[in-house]
C-alpha cells in the first residue's frame, strides 16, 4: 500500500511540475482539453447506436413489429452516427492544434528556463561536466517530456473518458456480466503499481546510457585531429560500441519488462472478455438478457478493454517522463551563481588582491593560492610569470568571479568583488586566452560577440586595430566567412586576432591576456603583439606570459611560484636581484 502511494505521489509530482508550465497557456490548453473530452464522449455514441442497429431488428422482429418501422429507425440511427462522426472530426481538428500549440509553448518555456538556469550556474558546475553531456542529456530528456505532453496526456484523458463511459453502459446493460468483467481490474492495478517503478528505473538508466554514447560522438568529433594523429580510430570505435552495448542492454531489459507487462494485461483482459461472452451467451439462451442488451455489453466491453489495454503503455510513458523530469529538475535545483550587487560607476580599473588563499572545491586538499597580495593601478600593465601550475590562471578565475577566495579578498576600485554585480563587472573585462574558442558562425558574428548589435563599420574598425582586417578582406566571403566549428577553418594567429578584435569592440577597462602569443609563429606573434599594444593602451592589463618579449616592458612583473608571489618589480629590477626571475630569463622558461 505504501509502495502504491509512493508511485501515485511520484506521478502526481511529475504532472504538477508539467502543469506549472502548461498553466501559462491554459487559455489554449483548457479549451483543447474540453474538446478532447467532447470527442471522447462522441466516440461512445458510435457503439451506443450501433448496438441498436445490430440488436433491435432481431428483438423487434421476434416481437412482430413492422419491418418498415424497424428499417426507419435503423436509418435514423445511422444518420445520427454520421452526424456525430462529422462533429467529432471537426472538433478533433481544433483539439489537435490546440494541444500542440499549448504543449509546444509550454515546452519552449521549459527549454528557456533550463537554458537561463544554465547561464546562471557557476563555472565550477560546467567544469564538472563532460563535453556535450549537458546538451545531450537535456535534448533526450526533453524529448521524453514532449512525447508525454503532446501525445500521452491527450491519450490518457481520452481513454479515461471512454473507460468511465463504457463502464457505465456495461453496468446498465447487465450488472452481473459487469461484475464478472471488473474482477480483473484489481489485478491490473496491482501489476501497474508493481511494474511501473521498474519501468521508470529502466527508462532513466536508458537515458543515461544514451547520453554517454552521444558524449563519445561529440568528444571524438571535436578532437578528430588528435584521434587521427594518434591512430586511435579503432579505440574510439570500440569505446562507442561499448556505450551502445550498455544502452542496448538497458533498453532490452526495459523492453522485456514492458513486454511481460503488456502480455500479462492482454491475457487477463481478453481472457476475461472470453469468459464474459461465454457467460453472457448462457444468459441470452435463458432469456435473462435481450439481444440488444447483450450486443450493447459486448460492444462497450470492447471499448473498455481497448482503454484498459492502452493504460500499460500510458503508464510506462508517464514513468519514463517522471525519470526525465527528475533529471531536468536536478539542473533547475542547482545553486545559481551569485546575482545582483552594486555597480561601479566611472570604473577606473584598479585591482587589489589582499592575502588571497584559495583551493578548488574539487581538490580541497591542495592549496592553490597561498596568501597572494598585489595592487594594480588604473592603466598599469602587470605581468605574471612563473612555471606552469603556480596559480597564475587561477588568479584570473578569481578576478572574473568564477570562484570565491577561501580567505582574503579581491577588490576593484577599492570595493570587494563580493559586493559587486558580477555580470556588470565582467562587462568591464575582456579575456584573450591562448586557445581561442570561436563560435560556429561568421567572422563578423564572432567579432560582434564583444558588443552584441555592433554595426559592420564598428566591426571593421575593431578588426583594423587587431591587425585582422587585411586577412579577413582577402577571404572570398570577407567578414561573412564561416569559421567552422570552434574556428577550425582559421589559423591560430587568425583566431587570436579575431579574439583581440572582439576585445577591442568590448572596450573594457581591464584586459586579461593568458599566454596570448605562446603558440604562434614569429610573424603571427609580431602581428598579434602589435594588436595587443594598441589594445592595452589606457587600460589595466594583466598578462600571463612565458616569453620575455611579452613581459619586458611591463610596469610590474610578479613571479608566481607554488601559489605565492616570490618576486615583484620591473624587468631591470628583477634582473638585478639575480633570483627566480633571472633564472627564468636565462633558461627562457618565461
Amino acid at each position: 500500500m505504501r509502495f502504491e502511494s509512493r508511485m501515485a505521489s511520484s506521478r502526481g509530482e511529475g504532472f504538477k511540475w508539467l502543469w506549472s508550465y502548461l498553466s501559462r497557456h491554459k487559455a489554449i490548453f483548457l479549451p483543447s482539453l474540453l474538446a478532447l473530452l467532447l470527442t471522447a464522449g462522441l466516440a461512445l455514441v458510435f457503439p451506443w447506436f450501433l448496438k441498436d442497429i445490430i440488436g433491435d431488428p432481431a428483438d423487434a422482429l421476434r416481437k412482430g413489429i413492422d419491418p418498415a418501422q424497424v428499417l426507419q429507425k435503423v436509418d435514423k440511427d445511422v444518420l445520427i452516427i454520421l452526424c456525430c462522426l462529422a462533429l467529432q472530426a471537426f472538433v478533433g481538428f481544433w483539439r489537435v492544434q490546440g494541444f500542440i500549440r499549448s504543449g509546444e509553448a509550454a515546452l519552449n518555456d521549459l527549454r528557456k528556463e533550463i537554458f537561463d538556469k544554465l547561464m546562471n550556474l557557476p563555472v565550477s558546475f560546467f567544469q564538472n561536466q563532460r563535453s556535450g553531456s549537458l546538451s545531450n542529456r537535456i535534448s533526450a530528456d526533453l524529448a521524453v517530456v514532449r512525447e508525454t505532453l503532446i501525445n500521452t496526456v491527450p491519450q490518457a484523458a481520452r481513454q479515461v473518458v471512454i473507460l468511465i463511459g463504457g463502464l457505465a453502459v456495461v453496468f446498465y446493460s447487465s450488472w452481473k456480466l459487469s461484475l464478472m468483467m471488473l474482477a480483473c481490474i484489481p489485478v491490473v492495478i496491482f501489476a501497474v503499481a508493481m511494474i511501473g517503478r521498474r519501468v521508470k528505473a529502466h527508462s532513466k538508466a536508458s537515458q543515461d546510457a544514451l547520453s554517454e554514447a552521444s558524449i563519445v560522438v561529440e568528444e571524438v568529433c571535436q578532437s578528430i585531429a588528435d584521434v587521427k594523429s594518434y591512430g586511435n580510430e579503432a579505440f574510439e570505435s570500440h569505446r562507442y560500441a561499448k556505450t551502445l552495448k550498455t544502452f542496448y542492454d538497458v533498453t532490452v531489459l526495459g523492453a522485456r519488462t514492458r513486454g511481460l507487462f503488456l502480455s500479462f494485461i492482454i491475457f487477463v483482459m481478453f481472457g476475461t472478455i472470453t469468459a464474459v461472452v461465454w457467460f453472457g451467451a448462457r444468459m441470452l439462451t435463458e432469456n435473462e438478457i435481450t439481444q440488444t442488451q447483450f450486443t450493447s455489453f459486448i460492444l462497450f466491453s470492447i471499448f473498455v478493454g481497448a482503454s484498459l489495454g492502452a493504460f500499460p503503455e500510458i503508464m510506462a510513458q508517464i514513468s519514463a517522463m517522471n525519470g526525465a523530469s527528475e533529471r531536468l529538475k536536478e539542473i533547475l535545483h542547482e545553486e545559481a551563481e551569485r546575482q545582483g550587487g552594486s555597480i561601479l560607476n566611472n570604473f577606473r580599473g584598479e585591482i587589489t588582491l589582499d592575502g588571497v588563499i584559495f583551493r578548488y572545491p574539487s581538490r580541497p586538499e591542495k592549496e592553490i593560492l597561498r596568501g597572494i597580495t598585489f595592487h594594480a593601478n588604473p592603466g598599469q600593465r602587470i605581468a605574471l610569470v612563473g612555471s606552469s601550475g603556480g596559480g597564475k590562471s587561477t588568479i584570473f578565475s578569481l578576478l572574473l568571479g568564477f570562484y570565491a577566495a577561501e580567505k582574503g579578498d579581491v577588490f576593484f576600485d577599492g570595493k570587494s568583488i563580493n559586493t559587486l554585480d558580477l555580470a556588470k563587472l565582467r562587462k568591464q573585462m575582456a579575456v584573450v586566452p591562448q586557445e581561442v574558442m570561436l563560435f560556429g558562425g561568421t567572422i563578423a558574428e564572432n567579432i560582434a560577440y564583444g558588443k552584441p548589435g555592433a554595426t559592420r563599420k564598428e566591426i571593421e574598425a575593431a578588426a583594423l586595430v587587431a591587425n585582422a582586417h587585411e586577412f579577413i578582406s582577402s577571404l572570398p566571403e570577407s567578414y561573412d566567412t564561416s569559421v567552422g566549428p570552434r574556428g577550425v577553418k582559421l589559423s591560430g594567429g587568425q583566431r587570436q586576432r579575431i579574439a583581440i578584435a572582439r576585445a577591442v569592440l568590448a572596450d573594457p577597462r581591464i584586459l586579461l591576456l593568458d599566454e596570448a602569443t605562446s603558440a604562434l609563429d614569429s610573424e603571427s606573434e609580431r602581428l598579434v603583439n602589435e594588436a595587443l599594444e594598441r589594445l592595452m593602451k589606457g587600460r589595466t592589463a594583466l598578462v600571463i606570459a612565458h616569453r620575455l618579449s611579452t613581459v619586458r616592458d611591463a610596469d610590474k612583473i610578479l613571479v608566481v611560484q607554488n601559489g605565492q608571489i616570490v618576486e615583484s618589480g620591473t624587468h631591470d629590477e628583477l634582473m638585478a636581484l639575480a633570483g627566480s626571475y633571472r633564472l627564468l630569463v636565462d633558461t627562457q622558461l618565461l
